[in-house]
Parts: structure tokens; C-alpha cells; sequence
């Protein structure tokens, strides 16, 4: 289908961009296809915006908000994850409630679902500018469009503008992009330290696998056609460790292989599980799908402190190293090359249990190798909690995106810092942040292996 151009269209000797943006909408309609199924708003947005919801050929499930006092924009939201269920026709619902500041503001709104659970850093690409189409073809066309992607959702957007912030004529497709507490590290570096976790797991513990199971190299996380579940993976985890009960309930056998385990990966205890499940399933889609069932990463030179006895667990670890192909392939895949053709706002948290700050110092570097510094603003807020950014947090970041796309005003940490005050007036939540934070190296948090020749590699 033809897209009509905001400027030189008139009918009946009226410019169409002259309209308003609700009448817009209705002359654009005419030329579409029919608008999507109407589906439940979450309860925030009931009152003021019409939600849509389709299933795509490709698995996909699309959710749509349009308000009914739409300002011409988009958000095209890119969720975190990756998934560990299938997606359904809801799967995109606890989103737009989460971010439902943005439809408040006046911004329709897009997300998919991705096609299938599971590791896909270029499927969830290829899914999140499906539904930017989408939302063209079938519900209007908006005068600026921003990718707005957290957690996973912000290293799936920092590919998507390298690839697709351009349309194939030269027209523009992506305005800006927003970006709150993004992986933005990209998968081979940012995966790094749980293959640093598989392995002093593995050390300690000795059931995934135990010694009287078929063995398999520990960076494909689990064998081939493996069945166990999240939940196994837990129970396995517990017994070795007790993390799943209180303190006192531990036998000193498995305080030990906690502390052990912790001290030497720098984790908090409550994500130990969870980066465990990364470690096995993620790592087993990640071979299955991306490597070719090549290793992409090595801890060949690391030398683990901060445990009981590090001559030891250095001594025991398994070692292996990275294939070439492989990590080309997962590079290729998931890390961001730091271009950077549009203005990116990044704000992340400084206490992110989850995703660390020193991802953004990654990010950074990469974009300023690429020569695209200049079209990277990051601020930092202090929530001790992962993609915790307030409403007034979320809002300023993204105004100041837009009056820096719109009027060329770039933003600085300090004038999103203020901003985020005047927009507590109208919007509920705290302001956080500190203007003068500037977070340190990656290399600093976890082993480094670019350091790791020279010995000791601890951070």
C-alpha cells in the first residue's frame, strides 16, 4: 500500500497535514484495510484509548493503543525477556499497563509479542518493525514514530535502529529511540560472567550434571533436547545451595557452596536462580539457534577469587574456549555496533540488580568507536530495582528525546534531572536522578577477558 505524505496531498483543496491529527486519522482510514480486532484496554487506559489486537502469520501477537487524543506519534515497544513461555494474546497487556504513561501523554502505541519464546535478538527485530508496519498499514500513519525498548527490549532496539531506521527510499522510520535499563551490552559480552556462573556452579554443586550423567560442554548450558523445566532447574539449584530457603534452614554444606558461589560471581542471592536459568536454557537456545552448536564464550585465562580457596576452584574449574564461528555468529546476532543513525536516550538505573550500569559505559565506548556519540544521551536514576524507572523518570526522558528530534535541542543529564520535576505535576512517582553519576568500565564489575591474559583477571 502507498503511504500518503504528510506534506502535498490535498483533497478538496485541503492540505491533509493541515488537518488535525483525529481527522487525520480518519481520512488515512479510508485507505487502509480494516482496522484490527478492538481488545481490552488495561484499567489505567479504559477510559481514554481504544485498544487493538491481532495475530500475525508469523505467530506474532500485536496489541495496539490508540488514544483518543492522539498526538500524531507512536511508541513501538520492544519487551524484555527473551520469553520462557509461548506468546499469547495477552502477553503484551502487563506492558502497556506498565508504560501506560506514554498513551497518558497523547502517543499511540505498539508492541509485539515476538513470534515464539526463546533467544532471537534479529527475530525480535524483524517482529518489533513488523508492528510498526503494521500499525501504518492497518491504523494510521504517525508524523513521528520512537522505538522504546527495556531490558532485553533496549538491545533488541539498539539493532533495530542500526538495520531499520530508514526506509528503503531514504524516508525516515524511526525518529529516536528511548531506552530504560537495556541490555545494551550486547549478548556475547553480557552473557560473559553467567558462563563465569555455569562453571563455578558446575565446580560446587555437580548436578547439572551430576557425575553419573552424559556429560556436555557447560557453555551450551544444557544437552541436546534437554526436558528439564525452569522449575527442575530451581529445585537442583536449592539443593545444592538452599537458596530457596531461609538462612537458617541451610545445612552448612550448602551455606558454603552459596557463599562460595556469590563471592566469586558478585551476584545478589535473589537473581542467582534466575541468571542460573539464563546459564542452561538461554545457553542451550543460543547454541541450538545462533551458534550452530559452536561455543561462544571462553573463560580459558580467568582466575576466579573470592572464595574459600581460589587455587582450588581455579585448579578444578572446566575451561573452554570460544570458536571463532561462534561468536561471530552470536556478534552478528546481538551486539550493537554503536551506530547510532538516530538520537537515543538511555537512562538505567545505578543500583539495576539485574542488568548492571556498567553496561551503559559498554555502550557508550561502542558508540563513540562508531562516531555516534554525539547522538547518545544517558542518564541515571537510583532505584534499587531492574526497569523501575517512575512515570515523571520515563516522562522527561522521553519529552527530551522528542524536543531534541523536533527542535534540535540536545538534552543533558541535568536538564532531563529537571524536567523530570515539572512533570511530577501532572504524573505520579519520585524523581531520581543524578545528573553528575558516570558509571565505571564494564570490565569492572565482571571477570575480563581482554585483562585475562595477563593473569588475574578479578574485578
Amino acid at each position: 500500500m502507498r503511504s500518503i505524505g504528510r506534506a502535498g496531498l490535498t483533497i478538496l483543496g485541503v492540505t491533509l497535514s493541515a488537518l488535525p491529527v483525529g481527522a487525520q486519522q480518519q481520512s488515512q482510514e479510508s485507505q487502509k484495510g480494516a482496522l484490527p480486532a478492538v481488545a481490552a484496554c488495561p484499567a489505567p487506559l479504559a477510559e481514554i484509548a481504544t485498544c487493538y489486537s491481532e495475530k500475525l502469520s508469523s505467530g506474532a501477537y500485536l496489541l495496539a493503543a490508540m488514544p483518543k487524543d492522539w498526538n500524531g506519534n507512536l511508541i513501538v515497544f520492544g519487551h524484555g525477556g527473551p520469553a520462557v513461555v509461548p506468546p499469547t494474546a495477552t502477553t503484551s497487556q502487563g506492558d502497556l499497563a506498565k508504560y501506560a504513561f506514554a498513551v497518558k501523554l497523547g502517543y499511540a502505541w505498539i508492541a509485539s509479542s515476538y513470534r515464539r519464546e526463546g533467544y532471537g535478538v534479529q527475530m525480535a527485530v524483524e517482529d518489533s518493525d513488523q508492528a510498526r508496519r503494521f500499525f501504518i498499514d492497518r491504523i494510521a500513519k504517525p508524523k513521528r514514530t520512537i522505538y522504546h525498548g527495556a531490558s532485553y527490549g533496549g538491545l533488541v532496539g539498539a539493532k533495530l535502529i542500526e538495520a531499520h531506521a530508514k526506509n528503503p527510499d531514504g524516508s525516515v522510520a524511526y525518529d529516536g529511540a528511548l531506552f530504560n535499563s537495556g541490555y545494551v551490552v550486547g549478548a556475547p559480552l553480557g552473557h560473559q560472567f553467567r558462563a563465569d556462573l555455569r562453571v563455578v556452579y558446575e565446580y560446587y554443586c555437580k548436578n547439572l550434571p551430576r557425575p553419573d550423567e552424559p556429560q556436555y560442554p557447560l557453555w551450551s548450558g544444557l544437552p541436546e533436547g534437554s526436558k528439564l523445566t525452569l522449575k527442575q532447574i530451581g529445585e537442583l539449584i536449592d539443593a545444592c545451595t538452599g537458596v530457596a530457603h531461609p538462612a537458617a534452614e541451610r545445612t552448612e554444606l550448602q551455606k558454603q557452596n552459596l557463599a562460595n558461589i556469590l563471592g566469586v560471581i558478585r551476584i545478589p542471592e535473589n537473581l542467582l536462580v534466575r541468571h542460573m536459568q539464563a546459564a542452561t536454557i538461554l545457553f542451550r537456545e543460543i547454541a541450538d539457534r545462533v551458534t550452530d552448536h559452536r561455543s561462544a564464550f571462553s573463560n580459558i585465562d580467568v582466575r576466579y577469587t573470592g572464595s574459600s580457596d581460589d587455587a582450588a576452584l581455579n585448579a578444578g574449574v572446566v575451561r573452554f574456549a570460544a570458536d571463532r564461528e561462534g561468536l561471530a555468529a552470536l556478534k552478528a546476532d546481538g551486539e550493537p555496533t554503536g551506530v547510532l543513525p538516530v538520537p537515543v536516550m538511555s537512562i538505567h538505573s545505578i543500583n539495576d540488580p539485574q542488568v548492571v550500569v556498567e553496561v551503559q559505559s559498554a555502550y557508550r565506548a561502542a558508540a563513540e568507536r562508531a562516531g555516534s556519540g554525539e547522538h547518545l544521551v544517558q542518564a541515571f536514576t537510583d532505584e534499587p530495582a531492574h526497569t523501575g524507572q517512575s512515570a515523571p523518570e520515563l516522562a522527561a526522558a522521553l519529552d527530551a528525546l522528542m524536543q531534541w528530534i523536533e527542535k534540535g535541542d540536545k538534552p543533558t543529564p541535568q536538564s532531563v534531572a529537571a524536567a523530570c520535576a515539572r512533570w511530577r505535576s501532572t504524573l505520579e512517582g519520585p524523581c531520581r536522578y543524578h545528573p553528575d553519576f558516570s558509571p565505571k568500565p564494564y570490565a569492572t564489575r565482571f571477570y575480563s577477558r581482554e585483562a585475562s591474559r595477563g593473569g588475574n583477571t578479578s574485578p
